[in-house]
């Protein structure tokens, strides 16, 4: 799946968070509710997480060097992880911030009529861009995969973030909208604030969970089984290939992975064939899956039970 609809994932997220945050900040300066406040940190902090994706796919984008033999596709995950960070510390920590003050200086909030204008609002802007993000997770997904396998085993981390945001963005708003509901209904000052508390919660744990997920990719992430699979297959259907021993992968981007493989060739072959059967092995696998960008492919001389070991332990 090509970058640039990752960019419109994260572009509509933008219009939309920009939108919210706008809307929520002035209703929530006319209220006086921490919900609404704390859901206008949220939508700040959800923007200033897309602008750093943008930048982050513009850096992992320039070419290999001399110091960067493999090209920069690291760095996306990099400010991905940064994103979790970002996410909890400006939005769940000012979240719980407003929370926990309004917990121990209760104030009535005013004109809840707006608060319920602009959370109706929000709730549109937030389904648009989750919309566009959930068909994105869907076109990438295979067809023997859920949605969660899809988003837990991506390589890219501008659409799951996105799209967990947005989803988060949903909650939120039905939260700071039953914190207002019920302390405007109740007469109780401590709905609002309570509702805060549970926005903060909520993007703690999202925050965290992007950050396993972020922080993995960063550290060396295999790509996915399927793609794993369809390789062994490739490898295995060719005649002149006895047994595959060690083969690993590592993510080196949303769009490039690298391959390692030791492989067991028929005795017979000759130096120029065994060339010519890894150059033919290199194209089928980059035909099927074009990410492949870095694939070294080693004769190996190992004995059968020593190939079985490592087939087992690579796989």
């Amino acid at each position: 799946m090509s970058s640039r609809s990752s960019r419109k994932v994260v572009f509509a997220a933008i219009a939309a968070n920009v939108s919210i945050a706008i809307c929520k900040y002035i209703v929530a300066a006319a209220t006086g509710s921490p919900a609404m406040l704390s859901e206008a940190f949220h939508s700040t902090a959800d923007t200033g997480n897309e602008l750093l994706l943008l930048f982050g796919m513009r850096r992992s984008r320039l070419p290999a060097d001399s110091l960067h033999p493999f090209g920069h596709g690291k760095l996306l995950y990099f400010y991905a992880l940064l994103v979790a960070v970002y996410i909890f510390a400006v939005g769940a920590g000012l979240a719980a911030y407003e929370g926990i003050r309004h917990l121990l200086h209760p104030e009535p909030s005013t004109r809840v009529g707006w608060s319920y204008a602009v959370l109706a609002i929000a709730a549109v802007f937030d389904f648009y861009s989750w919309r566009v993000s959930y068909r994105e997770i869907l076109a990438r997904k295979d067809r023997n995969e859920s949605t969660w396998d899809e988003v837990v085993g991506s390589k890219d981390p501008t659409v799951f973030t996105v799209f967990l945001e947005d989803s988060a963005g949903l909650a939120g708003v039905f939260i700071a909208f039953l914190g207002i509901f019920l302390g405007h209904t109740f007469h109780n000052l401590y709905f609002d604030p309570a509702a805060s508390l549970l926005i903060a919660l909520l993007l703690a744990t999202i925050s965290i969970f992007l950050g396993r997920e972020t922080g993995a990719l960063l550290a060396g992430e295999r790509t996915n089984r399927s793609r794993i699979r369809k390789i062994r297959e490739i490898i295995t259907a060719d005649p002149a290939v006895e047994h595959i021993g060690q083969l690993l992968t590592m993510q080196l981007g949303p769009e490039q992975a690298l391959l390692t493989v030791m492989l067991k060739f028929q005795p017979s072959l000759e130096l120029n064939q065994l060339e010519t059967i890894i150059a033919r092995l290199k194209n089928r696998i980059r035909q099927e899956d074009p990410t492949m960008k870095q694939i070294f492919i080693e004769p190996s001389a190992l004995d059968d039970s020593e190939e079985n070991a490592l087939s087992r332990r690579a796989g």
